[in-house]
């Protein structure tokens, strides 16, 4: 029996979502850390390189969409392993700060290509019954990215120093990324001669795309508002938290528990996707991401509130339930709501408004640290941002119908 194409565009999302997570997001702390580590720079300052990387990224995410529904995700990812390799051999290179933004605005353009919106792209016209199971196996990537990510980082560093480490992750970001976007990438099921799932229409199955959304049309609703604002605040507070981990850690864990702590943040995200895998297709997902976010509230308050080792570490793999499903949930939403013929460019909206929150989240944690001395301010703010966000996902449950 042979193995259905769209299987492939998983596995080559898959590894796409691995590199651009590793030396992207779980990246970026790590890169953070050591140049305000070398340099003695304030962490505020080199944090808003950080919140350049999603600004720059979420600027491009609805172009990202767009180019992928209509060209197809070739081009798309190929320039975006260019990028990516080029910011994370730069970063090894800096020698004052606008080197490191400079480094960080390739690696957005690069991140952008790569990212939940590019691969959610990419998958929507290969699946329609399994798109929920599709997305997430997918997005098992990017857990991977987190448990490989910052300990080979880091082991890179310790052995050969940053400057080394980046330039061989950047030469293996395009060694991997090149051939895979040149000779596995397809477009559509079509183009091979295939239906989507590998199976003929029976006729019976509802059709999602019934009603023809239009960007505009879809940004009206009440549906596609509630998952852009409550996925904007859960980004934020998530994304601003991994920045600033190993920061964090760090001041109570030596090293080497930094580092286990960060890969077993990552090993818990990869169990929270294996079980939203199991069973996405058959839940309601708004549900399950109110009861996801209440859960990183309580990680949030947990870390926040005692300097203990034992809690820091638990509070972070419980945190790390969240993090892949937060980012793969909002993509299940929408392409169960309005559907796969215009899922490019409603989420590339979407996610462009939920990665601009998203740019604030390591900003505003860097600045809280540098005011208060500590991230507990930051930490039990986030916490309440979540519940919020909770609140505003269930509050969008039932779709409206486009003007």
């Amino acid at each position: 029996m042979r193995i259905f194409y769209g299987w492939w565009m998983v596995a080559a999302c898959m590894v796409a979502g691995l590199v651009g997570n590793a030396l992207g997001l779980f990246g970026a702390g790590v890169y953070l850390h050591q140049v305000s580590t070398m340099f003695g720079w304030q962490t505020g300052l080199v944090s808003g390189a950080v919140t350049l990387f999603y600004v720059v990224s979420a600027i491009l995410l609805m172009p990202v969409g767009s180019g992928i529904r209509r060209l197809g995700p070739r081009p798309i990812i190929a320039a975006g392993g260019i990028a990516m390799a080029g910011g994370v051999a730069g970063i090894g290179q800096a020698k004052a700060p606008w080197h490191v933004y400079v480094a960080f605005l390739s690696m957005g353009i690069g991140w952008s290509c790569l990212s939940t919106t590019a691969v959610a792209t990419t998958l929507a016209p290969w699946f329609e019954r399994h798109q929920g199971r599709a997305m997430s196996i997918a997005s098992l990537g990017a857990s991977a990215g987190g448990m490989i990510g910052a300990p080979m980082l880091f082991f890179g560093i310790g052995r050969i120093g940053f400057a080394s480490t980046t330039a061989i992750a950047g030469c293996c970001t395009l060694v991997v990324l090149l051939p895979l976007a040149v000779f596995v990438m397809r477009h559509r099921p079509e183009d091979k001669g295939l239906f989507p799932d590998g199976v003929p229409p029976d006729g019976t199955a509802l059709n999602s795309d019934a009603v023809l959304w239009t960007r505009r049309s879809a940004i009206r609703t009440t549906a596609l508002r509630s998952v852009i604002t409550a996925f904007g605040l859960g980004m934020m507070v998530q994304i601003g938290f991994l920045t600033h981990q190993v920061s964090l850690l760090t001041e109570a864990l030596d090293p080497a528990a930094v580092s286990l702590t960060v890969s077993g943040t990552a090993v818990a995200a990869l169990l929270g996707r294996l079980l939203l895998a199991r069973f996405a297709d058959r839940v309601d997902v708004r549900i399950v991401s109110a009861g996801v976010l209440l859960l990183a509230a309580c990680a949030f308050v947990a870390i926040g509130l005692t300097s203990s080792s034992i809690v820091l570490i638990c509070g972070s793999l419980v945190f790390g339930l969240t993090v892949g499903n937060v980012t793969t949930l909002a993509p299940i939403i929408v392409r169960r709501e309005f559907g796969a013929a215009a899922f490019g460019p409603i989420f590339g909206a979407a996610s462009c408004a939920i990665q601009l929150a998203t740019a604030l989240g390591p900003s505003l944690y860097g600045l809280m640290h540098d005011r208060f001395g500590q991230y507990r301010g930051a930490l039990l703010a986030a916490a309440a941002v979540d519940a919020v966000a909770a609140m505003i996902a269930l509050s969008g449950r039932r779709p409206g119908s486009p003007t």
